[in-house]
């Protein structure tokens, strides 16, 4: 397992898209989980990708890529189902970077340098990315002492249950603008990122 991995958590239903799946939405020509699936690999991580099933639409958007792709058959549970899977899928990593793949505001760049930060922290630590104004987001990088904490979650909250027990290993990594809150979820996020950050490369 590398050293450094990314979790794209795809298994969620697109349920406020008005029936489109924000993650085959196009971002430069590609699907938007296949470009923020080939930014994570750029990063020279590993990457495994969530989906509701191995016959899902969005695995044919990932094909010819070198990732894993690991099937959530409990994904109608809500987010916590990609977080459980994807962390078992990641054991023997040094650490996991949690990076939604609806947020096509994030770039390699972003992502790279967020694995910078990390690996100068010399105690087991989780960095969370802000806006430039200190507003949390993502993406999260967690070390590997906390993922068996994964296992635990439920629900659709995500990891926030264990952000609030490890405040101690918490740090901050601010992206530019408002990338890290920048997840798309309606069609009028789509339009209004694409009228924006919508050039961004």
């Amino acid at each position: 397992m590398s050293k450094h991995t990314v979790l794209l958590p795809a298994a969620g239903a697109s349920s406020r898209m008005q029936g489109r799946d924000k993650l085959l939405e196009d971002v430069h020509g590609k699907p938007c989980l296949r470009v923020m699936a080939e930014r994570a690999l750029e990063s020279g991580a590993q990457v495994i990708v969530t989906v509701p099933s191995l016959e899902h639409p969005r695995v044919a958007a990932l094909s010819g890529l070198e990732l894993s792709i690991v099937a959530v058959p409990d994904a109608s549970e809500g987010i916590a189902a990609s977080l459980r899977a994807g962390a078992k899928a990641a054991k023997g990593c040094a650490a996991l970077m949690i990076l939604p793949p609806d947020m096509p505001s994030v770039l390699e760049s972003d992502i790279s340098a967020m694995w910078e930060a990390f690996d100068v922290t010399t105690t087991p630590a989780i960095l969370r990315a802000t806006t430039e104004h200190g507003e949390h987001g993502h993406p999260v990088i967690f070390d590997a002492a906390f993922l068996p904490a994964f296992q635990n979650l439920s629900g659709d909250s995500g990891a926030a249950p264990i952000l609030r027990a490890q405040r101690e290993a918490l740090r901050e990594h601010p992206l530019q603008g408002e990338r890290a809150r920048a997840d798309l979820d309606r069609p009028q996020d789509w339009a209004a990122w694409r009228k924006t950050d919508g050039l961004a490369k």
